[in-house]
């Protein structure tokens, strides 16, 4: 049957109106409208709503596109009964069983698994008997990263040393064992040198990139923490490290975010691969919004063929 809309555009409820005045929001609606325009362009329906609107038919729609649906992680007893209930009703981009591997931050061990280089990580499951100071005193390292499998904006996201475990963490692990899954991660040094480096990357192909920098005495490259974001020219290397990434998933995502760090030897490694909700800095590359869409668009162009 002749659906309303060829592709909705989702967000979270905060980012529903036009009109913000922080500059972070701002940012929000204007990524949403460069890819709400670039989709126009190329001749497709295209409506923009928060995931959680419960008003809206989800079956009156050919794609669900996933943009800046950006409180899923704390709200993920409610977005996962979702999830299952809308992939059900229409196709989502990037499909559905990508964004299920892709929320749970284990894909790491499968990407290593693929010959990946990630930083070494223990994979930590829910309801361990084991306190973060065993697992902790079991390693070799000196310095941790402690994040939840399911997060975004660094959410629980805690560093320490070996000989000196933060209250915080200690409390964060006690308090979420019993339902999450947990990474801990030797810390790589170089992300506070260094920084992180997004590659956006569509339909298997390096679009651009862009530097992410920690603010003095942090190491988190979020801007919820006051990180920075800085042009970037990615270098070939890189680009054919984070193709060759994209090159082990399928179907191949119709677009990716690859965040790229320095290990501690100074060779690149994946800190995460971001296929749900990424954010993609369209208004740092002209067109890149387009890029996007055309690949896109393919999908339209494959169902009537």
């Amino acid at each position: 049957m002749n659906k309303d809309w060829d592709v909705v555009v989702l967000t979270d409820a905060r980012y529903i109106e036009k009109n913000y005045d922080d500059e972070y929001s701002q940012n929000v609606i204007l990524e949403d409208q460069l890819v709400v325009d670039a989709l126009k362009r190329k001749g497709l329906r295209v409506f923009r709503t928060n995931w959680d609107n419960s008003k809206f038919d989800w079956s009156t729609t050919n794609y669900i596109l996933f943009r800046t649906t950006w409180d899923y992680f704390d709200r993920y007893d409610e977005f996962k009964p979702w999830l299952e209930k809308v992939s059900q009703l229409t196709n989502l981009i990037n499909p559905a069983d990508l964004i299920k591997w892709n929320i749970d931050k284990f894909y790491l061990r499968d990407l290593e698994q693929k010959g990946i280089a990630i930083p070494p990580t223990i994979f930590i499951e829910k309801e361990t008997p084991k306190s973060l100071s065993e697992i902790v005193g079991e390693s070799d390292w000196d310095e941790f990263i402690l994040k939840p499998a399911i997060s975004g904006a660094a959410r629980h996201t805690y560093r320490f040393l070996k000989d000196k475990i933060s209250p915080e963490a200690i409390e964060a692990f006690n308090y979420l064992n019993p339902n999450e899954r947990f990474l801990l991660q030797e810390y790589q040094s170089k992300i506070t040198s260094k920084g992180e480096v997004a590659f956006m990357v569509f339909g298997g192909e390096f679009s651009h990139a862009i530097l992410k920098k920690s603010k003095s005495g942090d190491f988190r490259v979020q801007d919820d923490f006051g990180g920075t974001v800085h042009h970037y020219q990615a270098s070939a290397k890189e680009i054919d490290f984070v193709e060759k990434t994209i090159a082990t998933i399928e179907p191949t995502p119709i677009y990716a975010r690859v965040d790229v760090m320095w290990d501690n030897n100074n060779n690149l490694c994946l800190g995460e691969l971001e296929m749900i909700e990424p954010e993609l800095w369209f208004r740092y590359q002209p067109f890149s919004a387009d890029r996007l869409a055309e690949t896109i668009s393919f999908l339209f162009d494959q169902q009537q063929s």
